[in-house]
């Protein structure tokens, strides 16, 4: 039998794929596993594209940051809150249409992300790796042109797939104590925080210098801790406003923004 937990533990972000496709009776059996997330009011309300074509892929890579997976994986899934259907079929039973709003979306979205982490813990059961791309959310107005999504529509959460060709070490979490709160939210003190990061502090840091074009992009950026890798070049309040648009502009454009 296989064991969930060794799966769950032994999870980590591939980035070099062979280039053997993924048999159709395998996808179709990953993806079933999808279909038991667990989903608001049964509604299901997410669908899934899968690309495996390269010349869309390569129609995408930028949107994806340019990342080499895209075009190594076989496989490109890219998770949608979906309303869209539902809207239709209310429509062909005369019930009213109350999805057009921020709720909607958010509904969508959670039964999107949770589709997709069983999907991705069946793949990795049969031996397939995964990479989650923040970029699909980041990216979702392009994304959702180029994958012709209808309205109601919005890409939130993605991931290439494929047979690995290699073996990264596992990185490392925050631990628990940083995460579970019990009965109510912990009222953590500075040095609870500095405390729940320290290691990440230093392996992320450790990591980033061993890697030649990490090291030299941090020593030209001129920080000199992790918290200010992620905040002044990583992740800089510029791109994130940014990114926030094309999220809004995208919800509204695919009709989930009308809130009375």
């Amino acid at each position: 039998m296989i064991d969930i937990f060794q799966i769950i533990e032994n999870h980590r972000s591939i980035r070099k794929y062979k280039s053997a496709p993924v048999a159709d009776d395998l996808l179709e059996k990953i993806l079933n596993a999808g279909l038991r997330a667990s989903s608001s009011g049964n509604m299901q309300t997410w669908s899934v594209v899968i690309t495996s074509d390269l010349e869309i892929r390569k129609r995408l890579f930028k949107a994806h940051f340019e990342q080499e997976m895209l075009l190594e994986a076989p496989l490109l899934f890219t998770f949608c809150s979906d309303f869209h259907r539902m809207r239709r079929w209310v429509k062909l039973r005369e019930a009213p249409d109350n999805f057009d709003n921020l709720m909607s979306f958010m509904i969508g979205a959670i039964d999107a992300t949770l589709a997709s982490q069983n999907v991705a813990l069946a793949a990795e059961a049969k031996g397939l790796g995964i990479c989650y791309m923040g970029t699909t959310l980041a990216s979702c107005d392009t994304i959702a042109q180029i994958l012709e999504l209808p309205p109601n529509v919005v890409p939130v959460a993605g991931y290439v797939m494929g047979y690995p060709d290699e073996n990264p070490q596992l990185r490392d979490r925050l631990p628990l104590e940083g995460l579970v709160h019990k009965e109510v939210y912990t009222k953590y003190s500075d040095e609870d925080i500095l405390n729940i990061y320290k290691d990440r502090e230093q392996k992320g840091w450790d990591r980033y210098m061993s890697v030649p074009e990490l090291r030299k992009m941090i020593e030209e950026s001129g920080v000199d801790n992790l918290a200010q890798v992620y905040t002044q070049v990583k992740y800089t309040q510029e791109s994130h406003k940014h990114f926030s648009q094309n999220i809004l502009k995208c919800l509204n454009k695919q009709d989930f923004t009308n809130d009375k």
